[in-house]
């Protein structure tokens, strides 16, 4: 499943963000016309990018710490 590999989650939620921040940008600049379709598919992008950045920086942190804790040899 994804959260196998969280360097792809952490690489999707990156995406994600960057969407949800250059579209409203070209939207406020006019080169993007605005429509309620984009506000709302950039704004999802970004909470949805949001969400996704936390559980696979969770997932890779705990897979780490679990690497961490079967190299440890006093426990």
């Amino acid at each position: 499943m994804i959260l196998d590999h969280p360097g792809r989650l952490i690489a999707i939620a990156i995406v994600l963000l960057i969407f949800g921040f250059v579209m409203p940008f070209l939207m406020a600049l006019g080169v993007v016309e605005s429509t309620l379709f984009l506000n709302f598919l950039s704004f999802g992008a970004s909470v949805l990018g949001l969400f996704l950045g936390v559980a696979g920086i969770t997932v890779y942190r705990g897979k780490q710490k679990k690497k961490d804790d079967d190299e440890n040899p006093y426990k």
